[in-house]
């Protein structure tokens, strides 16, 4: 791992950190220099100027112009560069634990609190690394590059339990980079079990965010949770585990097994990759979920004489048990609304398609996609080793069918409106919304394709009120 990297700073911001005497000893510290390291473009700039105090510091950037005070209780300014980016400067803090919860904090601002000290104080070994941005030599104090070059997420110091976030973050962190944790961590971790409900909701969606939008190999993170003894925060995955499956279709395992190859294939689909972050998110959510229903409705039947397991309706079932997870992890409304339909129809792909049954699909599926369902439905094929990870060809029958009708990636929408009807002469009330409805109806079945086909349709088959 090499320890110097070569800075490709913002010109401006050199400029600040040449011309600013007080900033001589800033260090870039954190994820960014962690991503640096990985090869990994780095999203945010973080500093930590040592030996200044906070009015020092804000003092300082002043000069620059205005910094955003929001993080001030924690030592942090946020100074706006020329290019319009935010970078942000802190100060060394202690923390000392007061109170339950996240916030349960004292923070000291202190000037004189060491480098090595600075960085005790964060979450694993790999993010308490620092970089001088002038030189690029990195500062190692803790064990973080031969834990980063190992793959390896360790705790830096006995702190780590002072915020039990930070199993959350272990988890999304091993997905994301697919790293191991280490076994003295995952104990601190299991000793923290109970401490689940101080968190905020909000918090939890975001470590979970990460996950589901960052993870390159999702399931090391979720079976992280299950050996620190965490997934029983999450009853609805716990319950997945040693529930059986037809070995035929099946033969990878039991349905907690299956779940986590899931989601691995899934990461590993370049489309995924490709895709925006929140399409991202409730695709892995609905493959993390698709299954969810299989704990309530699997049964042993005898077949011809051989015991076989089927799940029926397990994907009705899976519902609401979705829907809980959902809430459970804070997902905001707008990605359940999303993801719940993957849920649904993941198995809608069965059987030879029609243009009806394509149209009626996307309308259910809205407001997810038939492209989005794709994802979740490819991931779901490939995830049963050794089976080839082949698509099954009737997914490839809906895809095609999808685009020939315009509906793979937006649901259809109405051809005759409100306003069409008025101007031949409907009047407004319920008589002419059941006349909307009925037509739209009749569009997803193919009676019609354009407005006068509409037109005429309603014409042909509702009495006006």
């Amino acid at each position: 791992m090499p320890a110097r990297i070569d800075w490709k700073l913002p010109e401006s911001l050199r400029r600040v950190l040449d011309e600013t005497p007080e900033l001589r000893s800033a260090l870039l510290v954190g994820g960014c220099v962690r991503d640096a390291l990985l090869g990994i473009e780095p999203k945010d700039l973080d500093f930590e100027v040592l030996g200044l105090g906070l009015e020092d510091l804000a003092a300082a950037l002043a000069r620059w112009g205005a910094t955003d005070q929001v993080g001030r209780s924690f030592g942090v300014l946020k100074l706006r560069l020329a290019e319009g980016t935010w970078v942000d400067f802190a100060v060394p803090r202690r923390d000392s634990k007061t109170g339950a919860g996240h916030r349960g904090f004292e923070m000291q601002f202190d000037p004189s609190i060491t480098r090595a000290e600075a960085a005790a104080r964060r979450d694993f070994t790999i993010n308490s690394l620092a970089s001088d941005p002038r030189t690029g030599e990195v500062f190692d104090d803790h064990g973080g590059l031969s834990d980063l070059e190992a793959g390896v997420l360790r705790h830096t110091s006995p702190a780590f339990a002072e915020d039990p976030l930070r199993v959350l973050r272990a988890m999304q962190f091993a997905a994301r980079f697919d790293f191991t944790v280490a076994p003295e961590t995952v104990e601190l971790c299991r000793s923290l079990a109970d401490t689940f409900a101080e968190l905020p909701l909000e918090r939890v969606r975001e470590e979970w965010s990460k996950w589901a939008s960052l993870a390159k190999r999702p399931s090391r993170g979720l079976a992280f949770l299950r050996e620190c003894g965490w997934l029983r925060h999450f009853p609805e995955l716990a319950t997945l585990e040693g529930v059986p499956q037809d070995r035929e279709w099946h033969p990878e395992g039991d349905v907690w097994t299956h779940t986590l190859h899931v989601v691995d294939a899934l990461a590993d689909l370049p489309i995924w990759r490709a895709a925006d972050e929140e399409t991202r998110v409730i695709t892995m959510l609905g493959a993390l979920t698709h299954d969810l229903g299989k704990a309530g409705t699997t049964r042993f039947e005898l077949r011809e004489g051989v015991e076989r397991v089927t799940s029926a309706r397990h994907d009705q079932a899976g519902l609401p048990l979705a829907e809980s997870l959902l809430a459970r992890m804070g997902m905001p409304e707008g990605v359940v609304r999303r993801a719940l339909p993957l849920v649904k129809e993941h198995m809608a792909h069965l059987g030879p398609p029609t243009p009806r049954s394509v149209r009626r699909l996307s309308n259910r599926l809205s407001p997810a996609t038939i492209a989005e369902l794709a994802l979740v439905i490819r991931a779901d094929a490939a995830a049963r080793p050794p089976l080839p990870p082949e698509p099954p060809a009737s997914l490839e029958a809906l895809l095609a069918m999808a685009a020939e009708l315009h509906v793979a990636d937006e649901a259809p929408r109405p051809l005759l409106l409100g306003r069409h009807l008025l101007a031949a002469g409907w009047s407004p009330g319920p008589g002419m919304g059941a006349a909307l409805a009925k037509a739209f109806e009749a569009q997803l079945d193919g009676e019609f394709a354009d407005l006068d086909g509409a037109l005429a349709w309603v014409a042909a088959h509702v009495e006006r009120a």
